[in-house]
């Protein structure tokens, strides 16, 4: 087992943001890869022109890559949001205006895999009126999904990164996905298990493996300190996958790292090129 074993996709979100957006399928393409996830692009509106949306629809047929994952709206990303769907006001009502056209774009190019960021905590607003509001908006989010036969994901962040989200832990983003599922019946909510963000909470990264493993609808990782590419901090990634693969998971793993001060086709030299491509 090892890396060579894993289906890789690369973030376009966090990786080869050197190149214009509709440049990054191909640049994927080029390094050796067949699969790509994406945050939502168009981090100032919730519903851009059709012809954006044609135009990165356009740019990932002719790279020849599957789009495997789409995060909704989430307000500025990378920046100091961390999600729209519990803040109350514009940006909830950003977040609804954007299901529709997020799962269309979406499965335009065959993925039906979305991440609900849930979003920061508000200064002068009541926790449990955020906690109903974004049980609301995901229910709303998963019922859509489900009716495209999606999963829709629940991730958990990192508490120094992300002091005002108060998903920061692997049971927290287990109670909203049972939540989820339990207000709409579909069980098309999943965990978004990022080995990241839980061992920079501190988490134990095999013992929540081990419980939440047929839980989880997608992993995504990068080394830690650094949030580098693996090898470049010391998580045991590749002993990680391995327990993960023989626990069950058999979906994707999204590398969601930082290509550090090269190029971002530079970033991979700790994958084998034949082991790039999705098998």
């Amino acid at each position: 087992m090892g890396f060579a074993d894993q289906r890789f996709n690369v973030n376009l979100s966090i990786l080869f943001t050197e190149l214009p957006l509709l440049e990054r399928p191909a640049a994927a393409a080029a390094a050796g890869f067949t699969a790509v996830e994406l945050w939502w692009p168009w981090i100032e509106t919730p519903t851009p022109e059709q012809s954006e949306l044609d135009a990165l629809k356009k740019a990932v047929e002719d790279a020849g890559v599957q789009l495997t994952g789409l995060n909704f709206y989430a307000g500025q990303l990378p920046g100091p949001d961390r999600g729209a769907l519990s803040i109350p006001g514009t940006e909830s009502e950003r977040f609804r205006a954007n299901i529709d056209v997020a799962i269309a774009f979406a499965q335009s190019l065959g993925c039906t895999t979305f991440n609900a960021l849930y979003g920061n905590r508000i200064d002068g607003v009541d926790p449990a009126e955020q906690d109903a509001l974004a049980l609301e908006n995901l229910v709303l989010a998963a019922q859509a999904v489900g009716r495209v036969g999606g999963t829709i994901l629940i991730e958990a962040l990192n508490q120094p990164e992300s002091p005002k989200c108060p998903i920061v832990s692997a049971p927290k983003a287990i109670e909203i996905v049972d939540k989820v599922n339990e207000a709409t019946g579909l069980g098309n909510a999943k965990f978004l298990m990022d080995l990241y963000h839980l061992s920079m909470n501190g988490e134990d990264l095999p013992s929540v493996i081990e419980q939440y493993a047929a839980r989880t609808g997608h992993v995504q990782i990068a080394d830690n300190p650094g949030r580098g590419a693996p090898g470049t901090g010391s998580l045991p990634l590749e002993d990680l996958l391995d327990q993960l693969t023989k626990a069950g998971y058999d979906g994707w793993v999204g590398l969601e790292y930082k290509p550090g001060d090269k190029p971002s086709a530079a970033a991979f030299e700790w994958l084998p090129r034949e082991a790039r491509a999705a098998r």
